[in-house]
């Protein structure tokens, strides 16, 4: 009864996090801290690579979503998950030789020079202002993927978030053409890390199964959302999403 119950909260939290991370990213923060809390001796990396198995569903599913209703930027997409797949990799196997918790003072200061730039930047990802993408836009989508994919790989909190605002920022990309974007580069730092744990990691295939499922769900229901109340509802999903990491940052750097 006791496992059941525990797998049920756990399928819970996947819905949620589904749903947070088909509109912005951020489905970590709520996915992860439940396995972790339901599973305190268990070792980080079997949920990590658990939690990974568990969102890659949703985060494909919110990707197939958006490219229904939003062309997908492929000159900026392709050669950041081609990059992110290597990174992502490359993070993962870092967690083996460095602790990720070094990270957080750095981490949280970028999130609230995020949140403030966004908050103060009324306009920012409102409209697209993309110019045609070239060579500088090949060059931006393999730097923002092979760092923000090494990122997702050896810490992960935020990646989402850290892929729209730099899409935004960088490209001129509109929130829902920036989510989508980043959608696409997520499931390629999810499949790299996934290819290390499997071969490395004891991985917990019937939860992560159960969570999948529940995760699904939760992108389905998110990414329709998001599709049909437009970039407004994202922004505003994507400030109390940082908003979130930040605190949950903050609590685990100065007061853990």
């Amino acid at each position: 009864m006791e496992t059941e119950f525990l797998f049920l909260v756990l399928g819970v939290a996947a819905l949620f996090a589904g749903f947070v991370d088909s509109i912005v990213g951020g489905g970590g923060l709520i996915q992860l801290p439940a396995l972790f809390a339901a599973f305190p001796t268990t070792a980080p990396a079997t949920l990590f690579g658990t939690n990974k198995l568990a969102s890659i569903v949703g985060t494909t599913s919110a990707a197939v979503q958006y490219s229904r209703r939003v062309e997908i930027p492929w000159r900026v997409a392709a050669p950041g998950a081609l990059a992110a797949l290597v990174g992502s990799w490359y993070g993962a196997k870092a967690v083996a030789y460095l602790d990720p918790a070094i990270l957080r003072p750095l981490i949280l200061a970028l999130l609230v020079l995020v949140a403030v730039y966004t908050f103060l930047r009324k306009d920012l990802g409102a409209v697209s202002s993309e110019p045609e993408h070239g060579a500088r836009s090949v060059a931006i989508g393999l730097g923002v993927g092979g760092v923000i994919g090494f990122y997702d790989g050896f810490f992960g909190p935020g990646t989402g978030s850290f892929l729209i605002f730099l899409f935004i920022r960088l490209l001129g990309m509109d929130f829902l053409r920036a989510s989508v974007s980043a959608k696409i580069v997520n499931v390629a730092t999810n499949l790299a890390a996934i290819s290390f744990f499997v071969g490395n990691v004891e991985l917990m295939w019937k939860l992560a199964a159960l969570m999948a499922v529940c995760n699904l769900s939760g992108s389905i229901l998110g990414s329709r959302m998001a599709l049909r109340h437009g970039t407004g509802f994202v922004r505003k999903m994507f400030l109390a999403v940082v908003a979130v990491l930040i605190l949950r940052l903050a609590y685990d750097t100065f007061l853990r």
